[in-house]
């Protein structure tokens, strides 16, 4: 029997990344550099960036800039402003990649599937119903056509519109 080997050199950031502490959301948004951060766009209480692991392409995160690591701990402006960036992230999405749905979600403690547990935020991932195809269920592997960089490029000058 001949094994086939995909390669993902990106995934060994992840597997290898930071043991500091320090929160992925608070480090992006403070580094300055929205581009490097994968940060596509800024509200008052709130960012949109994007998944460096991603589901799909274009699946983007809402986080706020206060870190807490529940909703019930942030006010009304902040979880208002979550959902109408949510509703703006499906609107640039659907632009951009023309999606057939999608999923948006919180996954509040590690319980229930949180990968960064102490900073609450959204998920909006983008869902083609080809998404699904023989890569992730036979050789669980996801195969995403566009990086990082260029998702960046196009969801950053949509949201600037």
């Amino acid at each position: 029997m001949t094994h086939e080997r995909l390669w993902a050199p990106w995934r060994l950031e992840y597997i290898k990344g930071p043991k500091d502490g320090e929160c992925v959301f608070c480090r992006a948004e403070a580094l300055g550099d929205d581009e490097a951060a994968y940060i596509v766009h800024r509200g008052e209480h709130c960012f949109v960036i994007l998944n460096a692991y991603p589901y799909n392409n274009g699946h983007v995160m809402v986080a706020p800039y206060a870190h807490a690591p529940s909703i019930e701990e942030l006010g009304e402006p902040v979880l208002t402003e979550m959902m109408l960036l949510a509703k703006r992230s499906i609107g640039v999405l659907r632009d951009e990649y023309g999606p057939e749905g999608f999923n948006l979600g919180i996954n509040q403690g590690k319980i229930a599937g949180a990968g960064v547990e102490d900073h609450a935020h959204l998920h909006v991932v983008p869902r083609w119903g080809a998404d699904t195809n023989f890569m992730p269920v036979v050789a669980g592997t996801r195969v995403l056509p566009q990086v990082l960089s260029d998702s960046w490029k196009a969801l950053s000058a949509r949201f600037g519109e």
